[in-house]
């Protein structure tokens, strides 16, 4: 198993937010939206960790328009892209945007009946400080939705993994996908942390060739 080597927290470049925006994530995006719908209640309220450009959001917010959600992210330039996302979907009244560090919110315990991530937890340097928060903000009968990348178990299965991905990248977005598959988790690390925060009815498991996906019910 490589080690993990962690990238920049916060994606914080204009460009390379355009970059992150542009990447086809269409598939993945909605699969991950509609796992979220299919387990959500009515009249949720939902609030989604490191938003980046808000697609996820606004897939779920057409999926599920009785739901209000909140989407946070620390970098603002992902979250002007966010917004002009936003705003091409006439979402604004369902999707409110913050500048927020998902590790550190200001919002009171048991504030949500769901919190989701797509694709955070592998930004974070310590992810038990952003499990934590999220088990603080979540209501006690509330649903936790977290999916991520995969650490692979060698430096040739992150090169194999970008090219049977057969996505129409760039040279630098290629590069945001190993460097990020090499900042990602293993599922026994995740398992770790949700037996320190002793989490009850919650499924863990690899959901894509390089995807792990944990639900708490």
């Amino acid at each position: 198993m490589i080690d993990r080597t962690l990238e920049p927290e916060v994606m914080d470049n204009e460009e390379e937010a355009m970059e992150y925006d542009a990447m086809d994530f269409k598939e993945v995006n909605r699969d991950f939206a509609l796992l979220v719908s299919e387990i959500t209640p009515q009249n949720s309220l939902i609030l989604d960790l490191g938003t980046g450009t808000a697609r996820i959001p606004i897939i779920f917010s057409q999926m599920r328009p009785d739901c209000q959600i909140r989407a946070i992210d620390l970098a603002p330039s992902m979250l002007k892209i966010a917004q002009k996302n936003i705003d091409l979907a006439r979402k604004n009244s369902q999707i409110k945007l913050e500048l927020a560090d998902s590790k550190k919110l200001n919002y009171e315990d048991n504030s949500f009946d769901v919190v989701m991530s797509n694709s955070l937890v592998h930004h974070i340097p310590n992810p038990f400080d952003l499990f934590q928060e999220i088990d603080r903000v979540v209501k006690p009968e509330g649903k936790v939705i977290i999916r991520d990348l995969l650490r692979p178990t060698s430096s040739q299965e992150v090169i194999d993994i970008v090219a049977q991905a057969n996505l129409d990248y760039s040279p630098r977005q290629k590069q945001l996908f190993q460097d990020s598959l090499h900042a990602s988790l293993t599922i026994e690390e995740v398992k770790t942390i949700i037996h320190k925060l002793q989490w009850q009815k919650v499924n863990i498991y690899q959901s894509s060739n390089r995807h792990w996906t944990l639900e708490k019910n």
